[in-house]
């Protein structure tokens, strides 16, 4: 049984080497910025200063959670008046969504590739061992 490994333009399509889906996986990578998803998901919008009194960090630092979250395009900020206040970009986290799904599916993949190889060595070797 041959398993073969998975073509180039698969992979790339799973798994693009982008400095923005760098930037992607780094946010969400980062509990405190998918608790600051959450809740702005839950309010529909917030300030800093708002979210910063249901999290465990200063304004300070959901402030600096908040760009980088703004600069992957995961949410959205506009004025009001003196207050800044920030929300989920819907189509964002649609396209980040679809972009988390598809990697996922590609390790899938993969790991049901090692599994089969796995499964072949050990048939092979009991073969090897009754002969």
């Amino acid at each position: 049984m041959a398993v073969t490994p998975a073509s180039p333009s698969t992979a790339s399509a799973t798994s693009p080497n982008t400095a923005a889906s760098d930037e992607l996986w780094q946010a969400v990578a980062d509990p405190t910025r998918r608790r600051l998803l959450d809740e702005l998901l839950a309010a529909g919008g917030a300030t800093p200063s708002g979210l910063a009194e249901r999290m465990p960090v200063t304004r300070q630092a959901v402030s600096k959670h908040l760009v980088v979250l703004e600069r992957t395009g995961l949410v959205t900020s506009r004025r009001s008046g003196r207050e800044v206040l920030f929300a989920v970009s819907p189509a964002r986290l649609g396209a980040a969504s679809e972009l988390l799904r598809a990697a996922a599916e590609a390790w899938d993949g993969r790991l049901a590739r090692i599994k089969a190889l796995a499964e072949h060595a050990e048939a092979e070797q009991a073969r090897g061992a009754d002969a």
